[in-house]
């Protein structure tokens, strides 16, 4: 490490200099969240392109699905113009911007995030992934493409994707490393 003189003069005690990453050692901090995003939203994107190739769209019910399972999960494809579950339904542009939004706060706030931890950059290497994944959809087809549908008995799980996968699982994985993290001390007055 490159030393400089102290501001005391040549004499003094040679104390480090101080270097700043460079902007690829600063990306390359965060490979584990790049890994992950990009697997996800390749993976998501290839299940889709599969599923829109081999069904037409609005496929679903008898006749109309790939049955994996009889009775407990079936391939289809639909669409949804809101977020999970239909809610929002009909709002796609609103909530492509705020998956823009979404992204946007992730990279100002990584620091207080903490995505600076190899153990949380997974969860939002998903999280980024699923959100990417869904908003692309959203902006070439004006809805996000659904295909698995699960059955238990007659309670029918709302269609997700692989995007969907992926969010939910990075939001768990999230919530449980902040809670293992340890609480914060105030100092004492």
């Amino acid at each position: 490490m490159p030393v400089l003189p102290s501001p005391e003069g040549e004499n003094a005690e040679l104390t480090p200099a101080r270097v700043s990453p460079s902007r690829i050692q600063r990306i390359l901090s965060y490979r584990r969240l790049w890994a992950f995003a990009v697997v996800f939203f390749v993976l998501d994107q290839v299940t889709k392109a599969m599923i829109a190739a081999r069904l037409p769209f609005g496929s679903y019910g008898p006749g109309n699905r790939i049955e994996i399972f009889p009775g407990l999960l079936n391939l289809v494809h639909v669409g949804n113009t809101g977020a999970a579950w239909s809610m929002f339904s009909g709002m796609s542009v609103w909530l492509a911007l705020l998956a823009l939004g979404t992204l946007a706060a992730m990279f100002i706030w990584r620091h207080s995030l903490g995505l600076q931890h190899a153990a949380v950059q997974p969860a939002f290497g998903l999280l980024s992934g699923g959100i990417l994944g869904n908003l692309v959809d959203r902006l070439i087809h004006g809805h996000v493409i659904d295909f698995i549908d699960f059955h238990f008995g007659t309670y029918i799980y709302p269609t997700f994707n692989v995007a969907d996968s992926a969010i939910c699982v990075g939001v768990f994985w999230y919530v449980l490393w902040s809670l293992r993290q340890p609480a914060e001390r105030k100092p004492e007055t």
